[in-house]
């Protein structure tokens, strides 16, 4: 994939979000220097600045190896949280205060298949998987896998209602 096109493949996904705009379009360019053996080296002050910006200045914690799908959406992006081994599809939106992780230290971190739509103050922790097309509601905490497209909600998290297939 073109690097041009690869720090970019946000861009469209977040057209009226400015932040989210620019914390991915930083986010992208780390990554991308994280991939490539010729850019780890000579992006090493790059991915400082990364690391003092986005975490420091901007609150948010998203790894520069982070495995993330195109078209990922950042509303508020404020106080989120993503362990480095968490693996997150395409066409994913992530909302504020939102926890990505592992409950302790070698424990698994999620998976989230492509299409999920990820709530405000939502918690997803330990090695399990969110099913492809699902909702998280707001405020969910989540410590078990959930099937594929299903409308979650709640503390503890619970399906309440399946998406039918299109």
């Amino acid at each position: 994939m073109n690097f041009i096109f690869f720090i970019f493949q946000d861009w469209k996904a977040n057209s009226n979000n400015t932040k989210g705009k620019l914390v991915l379009f930083f986010f992208r360019i780390a990554n991308g220097c994280s991939k490539r053996k010729y850019l780890k080296y000579i992006g090493i002050p790059y991915l400082v600045f990364y690391k003092f910006f986005i975490e420091w200045v901007l609150g948010i914690e998203i790894p520069w190896n982070l495995k993330a799908g195109k078209n990922l959406v950042l509303y508020h992006g404020q106080a989120l949280v993503i362990n480095c081994d968490t693996v997150i599809g395409e066409n994913c939106v992530l909302r504020h205060c939102t926890t990505l992780g592992n409950s302790s230290s070698g424990s698994g971190s999620p998976v989230i298949e492509d299409h999920v739509d990820i709530g405000a103050n939502v918690i997803i922790i330990g090695r399990i998987v969110i099913g492809r097309n699902s909702t998280i509601g707001a405020g969910t905490v989540i410590t078990k896998s959930i099937p594929a497209n299903s409308v979650v909600v709640g503390n503890p998290a619970r399906v309440i209602k399946t998406k039918e297939e299109i």
